[in-house]
Parts: C-alpha cells; structure tokens; sequence
C-alpha cells in the first residue's frame, strides 16, 4: 500500500495507510480509552481553544466552512438548544441581556460615535413612515 501524501517515504506502517484508515483505527483507540477511563476530558476553555486552533488552521489551508447567514442562525440554534437540554447555557439577567444586545447592536450599525452608521430600528422606510404618521395621531 503506498502512500498518498508522498512516494518517497516507506509503504509501511500508520503513516503509510490511507486517511481512511488512520480514522478508523485512531477512533477506534479513543473508544477503547473512553472505556478504560484514560481519554483526556477537555474542559470548556481548553476545548474553546482547541476549536479555535483547528479554525484558524482551516482558515490558513484555505478548508473551512464560510457559514451563510442561514447556516450560521441554524447552527447556533442547535448549540443553544444543545446547552438548554443539558442545564449548562447561561441564563441571562436583564441586564445581561440589555448590554448583550446593545453590543450586537453597535457592532452590526458601526456605534453610535460612528458618524456613519445608520442607526435603524429594523423595519422599512414604509414603516417607518406610517409609524411616524400613526404617532401623530395619538397627540
């Protein structure tokens, strides 16, 4: 069996094995060491790191995933529910929730010091115009 990779090197041993092959047998070590108890548990900041690492490395070969807006709303839906259903997604005061959004806010419309930046409420000119016109009603 010869190497994909590079022909220069021997056909033996892990290394020579196709990917395929390398995946099976390596997860195939990380159940046995789940098992015996011996797997290394990340905690979340290692894990967060770890994942960062393999994105940035991703983004580097040019291999990852450039989520669409759709994709990326339905992912993290997933987590959330994910988090919900084991107890573990943080439960946000109002306050929290206040400044969270706020943040949001300044990041998607430039701030308000940005002279630049719309500051829109969300909604059409239309509506904004009919809104403004119903306001004047009730006065």
């Amino acid at each position: 069996m010869t190497s994909k990779r590079d022909d220069t090197t021997s056909n033996r041993g892990f290394g020579a094995m196709d990917e395929e092959k390398q995946r099976e047998i390596a997860a195939q070590g990380g159940r046995a060491a789940h098992e015996k108890g011996t797997a290394h548990e990340f905690s979340s900041d290692e894990a967060r790191e770890a994942g960062h690492r393999g994105g940035q490395a991703a983004h580097e070969k040019g291999t990852a995933h450039e989520f669409n807006s759709e994709e990326a709303r339905a992912a993290g839906s997933r987590g959330g529910q994910a988090a919900h259903e084991k107890g573990t997604a943080h439960e946000f005061d109002s306050e929290e929730a206040r400044r969270a959004g706020r943040k949001g806010g300044q990041a998607s419309h430039g701030g308000r010091d940005n002279p630049n930046a719309m500051h829109a409420r969300g909604g059409s000119s239309e509506q904004h115009a009919k809104a403004g016109r119903q306001s004047h009603k009730n006065t």
